[in-house]
């Protein structure tokens, strides 16, 4: 196997990844001072965005880092493309969730593992390609070394001219809560390649959304404008509700959450899991989850019908401190029980308590 050096892998990457023609979204970056033909890429100590002098518009400047380790971020079935995608995957997830639209700038920092060999390298670059095209983003430089295994970090920058970008504070009582889609696919998509059964499409879907997981960009980019607060829910949908219930100060009630279709069958077939469990406390769904004073809710719902986006309105805000209650029945009574806050920790098959 033919081993690379730093500056060959370096120049491999430059060599891919600097042909930013192929980008192609509404609201390209030159419309705040931008020339592509300017931008320093990697090759040099930093990368040299320059701005025109003067701004005709305000905008601010939105910055993001994720890691990810493969140990404990990537499951063995996962190929080295999908590995390099899914590390953009969880910036633009964050990016989605408060509104940002593409086009996005990125650094990315690679630690290889010597058993690398040359296509897998090339295989790396085919996935942060794939993401390039996917998702609007323009790669203007990183950095390389050789770690024990692959571990990639990715900074994310943005723009936008919004002013009103939602924070994780903004839940007020009387808000109703809206998610983008179904939940328990990727908690099962994890728990079948690591032995469970299933079949079908269930099993097909489960899988790919552990293996080419899809944020919700087109939801939040058109909708985000409308929400009072917002996180995307790639820690476990639990946690992230408690996020936004704990920093807002007030109380989430869920009466109904969405869950994958096929999970009950799944459930049925492996007597040892649990529905919740799944569709709660399982992560690296990206999906967005988000508040909505009910004054905007009309436009939202309007906006979601017309570009045929999946929204679901899972519950409401209340007066409170931090706490999230679901529904229960017992004795055909209808009860509301405190949802246990805690959530998934990556691929270590431990549980994140934050009680």
């Amino acid at each position: 196997m033919t081993r690379l050096n730093e500056k060959e892998i370096v120049n491999l990457f430059v060599s891919k990844l600097t042909n930013h023609s192929r980008i192609k979204t509404k609201d390209e970056i030159t419309h705040i001072g931008h020339n592509y033909s300017e931008i320093r890429f990697g090759n040099d100590d930093v990368s040299v965005i320059p701005f025109k002098k003067k701004l005709k518009r305000k905008f601010k400047l939105i910055l993001k880092c994720d890691m990810l380790v493969e140990s404990t971020d990537a499951p063995p079935a996962m190929k080295p493309w999908q590995i390099a995608r899914k590390s953009i995957v969880s910036c633009v997830s964050d990016f989605s969730a408060k509104g940002i639209k593409p086009s996005y700038l990125s650094l990315i920092s690679i630690g290889i593992p010597p058993r690398y060999s040359k296509n897998d390298i090339l295989e790396l670059v085919r996935g942060f390609k794939i993401s390039s095209k996917e998702f609007g983003v323009i790669f203007v430089g990183g950095d390389t070394n050789e770690t024990n295994e692959l571990i990639i970090d990715c900074s994310m920058v943005g723009f936008s001219e919004n002013d009103n970008i939602p924070s994780r504070s903004g839940a007020a009582p009387g808000d109703l809560i809206v998610v983008s889609g179904e939940f328990g696919y990727s908690a099962s998509g994890l728990k079948i390649l690591t032995g469970a059964r299933a079949g079908g499409y269930f099993k097909n879907k489960a899988i790919s959304s552990v293996v080419t997981p899809k944020p919700q960009q087109k939801f939040g980019t058109s909708l985000a404008k409308y929400f009072s607060s917002s996180i995307d829910s790639s820690d476990g949908l639990a946690v992230s509700l408690y996020e936004l219930a704990i920093q807002s100060g007030v109380n989430f009630i869920i009466d109904k959450v969405p869950s994958a279709k096929g999970v009950e069958r799944f459930i049925k077939d492996n007597e040892f899991l649990d529905s919740r469990e799944l569709i709660f406390h399982g992560g690296e769904e990206y999906h967005i989850v988000a508040t909505v004073p009910s004054k905007n809710m009309k436009r939202i719902k309007y906006i979601a019908e017309k570009l045929r986006l999946s929204m679901f309105v899972i519950g409401k805000v209340t007066k409170g401190n931090g706490k999230v209650f679901t529904t229960s029945v017992e004795k055909l009574k209808k009860k509301y029980v405190l949802l246990d806050n805690r959530g998934f920790l990556h691929l270590t098959n431990k549980e994140e308590d934050n009680r």
